[in-house]
């Protein structure tokens, strides 16, 4: 198949190109400038340097042009912190980008399309009870980026939605964000301290494939969680630990003390005028639970590969100690 890929020379996007040229199909790639990389996408792949909110209507649809499939792996993350309020920001990043592309991507006749999500909105759908959605301007924009996008698609642009959980691996000329978390594992600290709680956690390469499952085979509208292992916080601090060569003693602290850090955080903001995607305080109810979940009826479902997080672990605590 043609493929198009908005974000194609980022973290996820970058690894889903490398799969489906692997797998036979060609690839187009939408991309802002510059390459991280010079030589960092195969010359059988059509780079287009582009703001995809910059170009016009008319100019997106030639674009889309003989496309059969489409993948949206842009957007903003929940790192930002834009000046406050943040939600207009992430609405049209988040929301309207791919509302208007899935839209023009249908006009255009493309058959096929993923999303690229975040667990986060799976959790806002199982827990109410938390009112995600409505602390964290971020969950907002994905919870709605998801439900539009499935909107102005289906049933002719048959559309699957990826939520990602933490993702480990590294590709050139990038940092891993986990560059922070691994810097400090590897200080001169004695011993390391972390709140309770848990997540699922996935090797890039599995995402990417993934990716591509879900073009070739996924279901039009399903929602896939896609993952690997479910470890509690001690049980990840202590394998990267043990890969960093720094084993330590691991304290788990009171709920209080993190959200003691969490509100001069959020003072933080509120001083510079900024409101992040996902807000401090009520952060820490989400970062103290065990947000756990089954990725076997999605691995079924869209074949993907299993294990290999100690293999991209590994990878990510080199390259962030290498550039410490």
């Amino acid at each position: 198949m043609n493929v198009f890929v908005i974000g194609g020379t980022g973290f996820i996007g970058y690894h889903a190109v490398k799969e489906f040229l692997l797998q036979g199909h060609r690839v187009t790639v939408l991309a802002l400038p510059p390459l991280p990389v010079e030589s960092l996408l195969p010359p059988e792949v059509e780079t287009i340097f582009a703001n995809l909110n910059e170009l016009s209507d008319n100019e997106v649809s030639v674009l889309l042009h003989h496309q059969d499939a489409v993948v949206f792996a842009a957007g903003v993350d929940d790192r930002s912190v834009p000046q406050a309020p943040a939600y207009p920001f992430f609405h049209a990043e988040n929301v309207e980008a791919c509302r208007r592309f899935f839209t023009l991507s249908r006009q255009a006749g493309v058959k096929r399309g993923v999303l690229i999500g975040s667990y986060f909105a799976y959790f806002d759908r199982i827990w109410p009870q938390m009112k995600l959605s409505e602390h964290h301007p971020y969950i907002r924009s994905r919870q709605e980026q998801a439900s539009i996008s499935l909107g102005v698609s289906l049933p002719d642009l048959e559309l699957m939605v990826l939520e990602l959980p933490y993702v480990f691996g590294v590709m050139p000329g990038r940092l891993p964000l986990w560059a922070p978390l691994i810097h400090y594992i590897a200080s001169p600290l004695p011993v390391l301290f972390y709140p309770r709680g848990g997540t699922n956690m996935v090797a890039v390469k599995h995402v990417a494939q993934a990716i591509v499952g879900a073009i070739e085979q996924g279901k039009a509208g399903e929602i896939y969680q896609i993952g690997e292992e479910n470890l509690r916080w001690e049980q990840f601090l202590s394998r990267l630990s043990d890969i960093a060569g720094k084993k330590k003693p691991i304290i788990t602290i009171p709920d209080w003390t993190a959200r003691l850090f969490t509100r001069l955080t959020a003072l933080s903001f509120k001083i510079q005028r900024k409101e992040a995607g996902l807000n401090p305080v009520p952060f820490t109810d989400l970062q103290t639970a065990e947000t756990f979940f089954d990725p076997i009826p999605s691995r079924q479902a869209l074949d993907y590969g299993k294990g290999g997080l100690d293999d991209a672990l590994r990878e990510t605590v080199a390259t962030c100690l290498i550039t410490k």
